[in-house]
């Protein structure tokens, strides 16, 4: 290879080790994208992920998310995509600094407040929240509930461990008489 030839390959690998896109394609199956950069279409490449341990994360980029393909050797076939770069198509969901927000496509949204201490998750009509615990579950602080409560098998309140599946109540009369409260 000719000097010239030897200075334009290594303009070229140069101009390739960090480039701007967008992501183009995803498979999430690989995981893998494509990114539009420029005038070029990357390969399959694999994505960054906050964690991919023994603990992992599952996050994948939207198609049209701002990127970079970072490409060590300066070969975009070889390189890597780091994504999560606000745009105007995809803008910051809050600009409040001491609260950490996560925004859903489906509206879901979830906030941790640090300067009020306040833990919020808002679901879109017709969202659910399951909570599986086979250890269990302890609250410790008031509970307000605004809607209907089920249970399946009791509910046990106190240190007496009054059921309310199984309570009897002392002192009842016939009529229009008041009880004197659970027997614990």
């Amino acid at each position: 290879m000719g000097g010239m030839d030897s200075l334009t390959e290594l303009t070229r690998r140069l101009e390739n080790l960090i480039r701007a896109g967008t992501i183009a394609e995803l498979d999430p199956a690989k995981p893998r994208c494509r990114v539009k950069t420029g005038g070029l279409l990357t390969d399959w490449l694999p994505f960054f992920a906050l964690r991919a341990g023994e603990d992992s994360d599952w996050d994948p980029p939207s198609v049209d998310e701002q990127c970079l393909v970072l490409s060590p050797s300066g070969n975009p076939a070889h390189g890597f995509v780091i994504f999560g770069l606000y745009s105007d198509r995809f803008p910051a969901p809050d600009n409040v600094p001491t609260r950490r927000r996560r925004k859903y496509r489906d509206g879901a949204v979830v906030d941790y407040d640090t300067a009020s201490h306040t833990l919020t998750a808002t679901l879109p009509g017709g969202g659910k929240a399951n909570l599986i615990a086979p250890g269990g579950v302890h609250v410790t602080g008031d509970v307000v509930i605004d809607g209907l409560v089920t249970v399946t098998k009791d509910v046990v309140a106190g240190v007496q461990k009054i059921s309310l599946v199984n309570h009897r109540t002392s002192g009842v009369q016939a009529g229009n008489g008041t009880s004197q409260g659970p027997v614990p």
